[in-house]
């Protein structure tokens, strides 16, 4: 029977591909989560976490419905809201717990030192940078959002390309400089996501849809019933505790700081305990709709949502 290292560091090699939707990087050379001989595998480098009350504002591009909206929305507003009882350790909110630990990690004693809200949704329905993007054009429609004290978030529609899209990524999160109207210097965080139902669903929505190589076992029911939107919030929470942890290049991360491995890269293809290679692990199912989850949101959402590396134990934490 394999440890659960080598299950672990086989996770890795199969999922290297899969660790694109995050950011492009190399994985040949980085050790895998949980190896006994790394017990530090995201490494400080002395920088700035994502710290104070940050709006994260939604920049849709290209046509999506309302309630594809709202399934978004949702998972934003239950980052930082109070569960219920019967949610507490299976909520979204919950999830983010893990994340909070690196700032323990960076010297700061405040629990509460990240708080996230959702801000404001900008619609461009009109495709004004047309249906091909490139990472410039990414970053000029990130730059509609404010530029201090927010995380801007731009998420492509399903008939929009983007450079690197499909191929080595299905998202990416970086930084801008900028000059707010009191001429001081800021920088601002932003997000990439692409809706994959059309162009990559097996490389980008797995395992809502069956993947593009390697074991084929059948799809899950993706929660909200949208295996694009599903996928997209796969993405943008790993890509939101990326930019928390890691928002200027100088914070947790291990690797070359223009593909770092982060806190949920780590972790790639987990969901919940006993995942493998194919296998997104031991997931919750809805009784009802069939659909299965491992995180509840409000207004009755569920989500699946990646597996984040625990500083405190070097393993990957799930909440199922």
């Amino acid at each position: 029977m394999a440890s659960p290292c080598l299950s672990i560091i086989k996770l890795i090699a199969l999922f290297s591909l899969i660790n694109a939707c995050f950011a492009s990087r190399i994985l040949s050379t980085i050790p895998a989560a949980g190896d006994p001989q790394n017990q530090q595998l995201l490494s400080y480098h002395n920088g700035p976490l994502l710290r104070g009350k940050i709006a994260v504002n939604l920049i849709w591009y290209g046509k999506f419905t309302p309630s594809q909206r709202a399934i978004v929305a949702d998972f934003i507003t239950s980052l930082s809201s109070a569960p219920s009882r019967s949610q507490l350790h299976s909520s979204v909110a919950a999830w983010w717990k893990t994340v909070e630990k690196y700032y323990h990690l960076a010297g700061d004693r405040n629990p509460n030192s990240l708080s996230l809200h959702l801000g404001k949704q900008i619609l461009d329905e009109g495709y004004s940078a047309g249906k091909s993007l490139s990472e410039k054009q990414i970053v000029q429609l990130a730059s509609k959002g404010d530029q201090e004290n927010a995380i801007n978030v731009v998420l492509t529609a399903k008939d929009v390309s983007v450079a690197g899209f499909c191929v080595n990524r299905c998202g990416t999160h970086g930084f801008k400089g900028a000059v707010n109207v009191k001429e001081k210097k800021t920088k601002f965080a932003y997000i990439w996501v692409g809706n994959s139902e059309a162009l990559c669903p097996g490389y980008c929505a797995w395992p809502f849809h069956q993947p593009i190589y390697g074991p084929q076992s059948p799809p899950l029911v993706a929660p909200n019933n949208d295996v694009g939107l599903d996928g997209i919030v796969m993405s943008l929470s790993g890509l939101l505790a990326g930019t928390a942890t890691n928002p200027f290049g100088s914070g947790f991360y291990q690797g070359p700081s223009e593909a770092p491995l982060e806190a949920a890269t780590a972790c790639p293809g987990v969901y919940a305990k006993g995942a493998y290679p194919g296998y997104a692990g031991d997931l919750l199912v809805d009784p009802t709709t069939g659909a299965s989850y491992n995180a509840l949101g409000p207004n009755g959402r569920k989500y699946l949502l990646p597996a984040i590396y625990d500083p405190s134990t070097s393993k990957c934490a799930t909440l199922v």
